[in-house]
């Protein structure tokens, strides 16, 4: 696509990548994603916003060909999906300075090699004018990695916010439809952003001293209704847990599914929420959206070898990592002789301030003795949840967010 100018003298450039399926070999991307860059035309001087992945190269040097040469070339974040088309920019424009912070030079070094004579480095509120505009750079560190900063441009109220309130959601329109893409928002967020929510926060609320009328994410489409995002980020980084339950579960002869389905059932007939994940299907995405609001995690599992599933070691693994506001957590499935499967599991979420529901393991394929305890263990869940606000929609949400 050409240069977009979505404000005078403010294009959105970069790359639509709308095939690509998998990020970082961890991450599924089910509706694509974006490499965007930016690109501001003062009356002194240019500037460009981040880069591409390289495999996106092309496409943004035959962007730049439509453009005066930028230059200055501000690097907000180092990861090579914004950073790695550097030293092919360095190649084409050899006045070309880079804008970064002192921590993002040394990263770009020894990623990415880049001649230290080419860096301009910056401090937390510096400025730089380019004539009838001005960048004001402002540090937002663990969004999601240390070095990671925006951009305040004053004339036109637009925060350039790199990962920050982005979403991996392809599309050929500049602006958000907050309808779109709440859901793809959301499970960003959870992958990248939930491990640092009191950081997030803290961000939030710096950024948000500036009267933001627009936020450009490095991807995703554009927010000319910031309102929408900054609070969905408030609710994901700092609301309470909901009456929600998320059950990742594995089976493999039956026995642990029939337990499943039977909680599944007891804690709908008590009013709670159950968001289950088959992990021999898993998107790992769905798994830590559902992590993002669960009050509750139920791990089904049988036991293999002595242990749990590896998959159902996976689930574990994934919360801990992501380290969700859930406040309760248990353990259900079957086993054949022995095992330490609870101990293994409760063992691997150490990171959580979870308190421990009394787990449910059946000898085998359950009989009505597990199936009371699934009722007692659903009894228990309910109670817990009695002081948790209810399951809050992506709809009903968008719709609670218009101004």
């Amino acid at each position: 696509m050409k240069p977009r100018e979505f404000v005078p003298n403010v294009h959105l450039i970069g790359a639509v990548d709308w095939d690509r399926r998998l990020f970082d070999a961890l991450i599924p991307l089910p509706d694509g994603t974006s490499y965007n860059a930016y690109y501001v035309h003062g009356s002194e001087k240019n500037v460009l916003l981040d880069t591409v992945d390289p495999v996106q190269w092309r496409t943004l040097s035959l962007q730049l060909d439509q453009l005066p040469a930028p230059d200055y070339l501000v690097i907000h974040h180092v990861e090579q999906d914004h950073s790695g088309s550097t030293p092919m920019l360095l190649d084409r424009f050899p006045d070309l300075t880079v804008v970064c912070n002192e921590k993002a030079r040394g990263m770009l070094l020894d990623h990415l090699h880049i001649d230290d004579a080419r860096f301009h480095i910056v401090a937390d509120g510096d400025e730089l004018s380019l004539g009838d505009k001005t960048l004001k750079f402002v540090f937002t560190p663990w969004v999601h990695w240390p070095e990671t900063m925006c951009t305040w441009l004053e004339e036109d109220r637009i925060l350039f916010s790199c990962d920050f309130f982005g979403s991996h959601y392809a599309t050929n329109d500049v602006f958000a439809d907050k309808h779109k893409v709440y859901d793809g928002a959301k499970r960003y967020y959870a992958e990248i952003m939930m491990p640092f929510g009191v950081q997030v926060l803290k961000n939030v609320d710096k950024v948000t001293q500036y009267p933001i009328a627009i936020i450009g994410p490095s991807h995703g489409p554009v927010y000319d209704d910031p309102g929408f995002i900054i609070e969905a980020y408030r609710d994901w980084a700092g609301g309470e847990p909901q009456n929600i339950v998320c059950l990742p579960y594995v089976t493999m002869h039956g026995s642990t599914r029939l337990m499943v389905d039977y909680l599944t059932a007891a804690l709908t007939d008590r009013g709670v929420a159950v968001e289950r994940f088959d992990l021999t299907t898993l998107d790992a995405g769905e798994l830590a959206s559902s992590l993002v609001h669960a009050g509750t995690i139920v791990l089904g599992t049988p036991t293999v070898l002595g242990g749990p599933h590896p998959l159902a070691m996976y689930a574990a693994a994934l919360a801990n990592a992501l380290r969700p506001r859930a406040r309760f957590a248990t353990v259900i499935g079957s086993y054949g002789w022995a095992g330490k499967t609870v101990e293994t599991l409760a063992g691997m979420m150490g990171k959580l301030k979870l308190e421990l529901l009394e787990p449910v393991l059946a000898k085998g394929m359950p009989r009505e003795a597990d199936y009371v305890a699934l009722d007692a263990l659903a009894d228990a869940i309910a109670e817990k949840h009695k002081d948790l606000a209810p399951r809050n929609f992506a709809d009903l949400t968008v719709c609670n967010t218009d101004h």
